[in-house]
């Protein structure tokens, strides 16, 4: 009797322990926004404290070539969930606007597109987006909630599904169309006066006023009047928004808060799933504008306020280690750690001074198309017992490896649709040495920036720039007088013949490469221009993926802009609202903080 007990004992163990081994592992990807590479003491920085995150570095695989698809939030994240560049999924500018401005637009992710939360949820995940997602909410009506994170395989999201921005905060200016909000108010101003002083004179008998003329200027006054103040000045409530899942929870959001809040909820997400693989994608809203003021932070950096940010930054990210290894999931979790892009460089003002980030060497920084300082991003993964410790990895790799990598990983073997990524395990386990990118490309809008070329058998990196943007004033490092670089017209100067650089022994982009000064120069650009014309191809002629075997070939081809006017427009009846609109306003209880 004893024996066959020890026997049930020893079969109950030995199945346990292969449900243990065999358990696919969990993943923790953690994004901050609009961080530099500069700003981390394991990328160089010696004057922040980034203990947590350097400690991740120290413990796993540290990249140094990590490269952004887009230089602002709207494009590179939906590359990043996609695994290929935004410009397939119609999340690319034409003009102006390169990012979503309003939450009552109808643009964001497409709903035919397959993100890594969505492949992992059907191989059993449970998937959690807390933070930022800033890839649209509603198609058609309020409520469809079309582009929602729940919609592209999170399970869970708690959150912005818009972004933090300085309309959120009283006092701190405006993010969107600053310079139409002037003009608008100028004219609403002008016409306004220009009504009431006509008014004046006709009650008074000065003069006669027909009402031809006091008519239209009535309603051209309203008119300008409902077009400034309705869309721009409630922005706070339309835009500033927390979500759990897909009831709004609060509106306008407590900025104060939110830092507590977020880290809160991503913990309660690990540790509700300690028992089953799960993702948790961790998106920050630091340290984009307007910068926190939390108490515990307040003061303590030798960088203002920015470094404040940081350093909290910092501490978030040594929380949820802490939380990963003290439930015993360390050596069965792969952690990452990367920004969505470069630090915006022109963030500045007279008091609080600088408040964008810093890209070390690289030139350029966010919106600056493809220079180095707007796409090379940190990129740290950790996962003890599966990857060596202090390695350190100098080939090119991208945001969009992150979806074949995870696909691997969680053992997803379906057919997929066209995919601009590599999965990064050969390189980041050392079993391969070259990285699977010997070509990528850059986008500025909608538009091919520059093409990097990392020839085989060189340690050579080439960069083919065809056009640059215009920094203002001329001569600055930025665009000062904007705030922002744009991709179009006047804004930028075309390079014939190109600009090229080697940035293995040019990294800041400096010295601009010659036919005296580069044996291989012909050839570079004769290589790139042929494998621009390929990639081009692709982009018109991509194969449906086996969830679009229903459409027709011309049906699957076809990619709509998701930037266009009438995409980003504000439309009340797209608008989030809790309540009844147009009376939305609602608190979380966050007495339990």
């Amino acid at each position: 009797m004893r024996s066959l007990l020890l026997a049930h004992f020893l079969f109950y163990l030995l199945l346990a322990a292969g449900e243990k081994v065999d358990r696919k592992p969990n993943f923790v990807l953690m994004m901050v926004d609009d961080l530099g590479i500069g700003d981390v003491g394991c990328y160089g920085n010696d004057t922040i404290r980034t203990p947590n995150i350097d400690r991740l570095a120290s413990e796993g695989v540290k990249l140094t070539q990590h490269i952004a698809a887009a230089p602002l939030c709207t494009p590179s994240r939906a590359a990043f969930m996609t695994g290929r560049y935004a410009l397939r999924s119609g999340l690319a500018s034409t003009g102006r606007v390169q990012v979503l401005l309003f939450l009552g637009g109808s643009g964001g992710l497409p709903p035919s597109e397959t993100t890594f939360a969505k492949r992992l949820q059907q191989q059993g995940y449970t998937t959690g987006l807390v933070g930022k997602w800033h890839l649209g909410v509603n198609c058609e009506q309020r409520g469809d909630h079309c582009h929602h994170p729940n919609q592209h395989g999170f399970s869970y999201f708690y959150g912005l599904p818009f972004t933090l921005f300085n309309d959120c905060v009283p006092g701190e200016g405006s993010d969107v169309f600053a310079d139409l909000q002037h003009a608008l108010r100028n004219l609403t101003m002008l016409l306004g006066v220009g009504l009431f002083t006509l008014v004046c004179v006709h009650v008074c008998g000065l003069l006669e006023v027909s009402l031809w003329i006091l008519v239209p200027l009535f309603f051209l006054s309203s008119l300008a009047t409902a077009v400034w103040y309705i869309p721009f000045k409630f922005l706070p409530t339309w835009n500033c928004i927390i979500m759990r899942n897909q009831e709004v929870i609060e509106q306008p959001m407590t900025v104060d808060t939110l830092p507590q809040r977020l880290l809160g909820e991503a913990q309660h997400f690990i540790k509700r799933n300690v028992d089953r693989p799960f993702l948790l994608f961790f998106s920050l809203a630091h340290i984009h504008t307007p910068l926190f003021k939390t108490p515990a932070f307040a003061g303590k950096s030798r960088h203002g306020r920015y470094g404040d940010n940081l350093e909290e930054v910092d501490w978030m990210i040594g929380q949820i280690t802490e939380t990963v290894d003290s439930l015993g999931l360390a050596n069965n979790t792969l952690m990452y750690f990367t920004s969505d892009h470069g630090g915006h460089l022109e963030d500045d003002d007279s008091v609080i001074g600088q408040k964008g980030g810093w890209n070390g060497i690289y030139k350029g920084g966010k919106a600056m198309g493809g220079w180095e300082g707007g796409i090379r991003v940190p990129g740290i993964f950790r996962w003890p017992g599966r990857l060596a410790a202090g390695r350190v990895v100098d080939e090119p790799t991208s945001l969009m490896d992150l979806y074949p990598t995870l696909k691997y990983l969680a053992m997803d073997k379906q057919s997929d649709r066209l995919s601009d990524g590599h999965n990064l395990m050969p390189l980041l386990e050392g079993k391969v040495e070259r990285s699977e990118h010997e070509f990528m490309f850059h986008y500025c809008g909608v538009s091919l920036n520059a093409v990097r070329w990392h020839p085989a058998g060189s340690d050579s990196v080439f960069k083919v720039h065809y056009f640059t943007p215009n920094f203002s004033p001329p001569g600055a490092g930025g665009c000062y007088d904007t705030k922002i670089c744009l991709c179009h017209g006047e804004h930028v100067t075309h390079h014939n013949p190109p600009l090229l650089y080697d940035l293995f022994h040019d990294p800041s982009e400096s010295r601009p490469l010659t036919p005296d000064t580069e044996p291989r120069y012909a050839e570079i650009l004769e290589q790139t221009a042929k494998t621009v014309e390929r990639h081009r191809n692709t982009l018109t002629n991509e194969q449906a993926s086996d969830e679009d075997h229903s459409q027709s070939n011309a049906e699957a081809h076809s990619i709509q802009s998701q930037m266009s006017w009438d995409k980003i427009l504000w439309r009340p009846w797209l608008q989030p609202c809790c309540g009844t609109f147009p009376f939305c306003g609602c608190k979380e209880d966050t007495t339990h903080i």
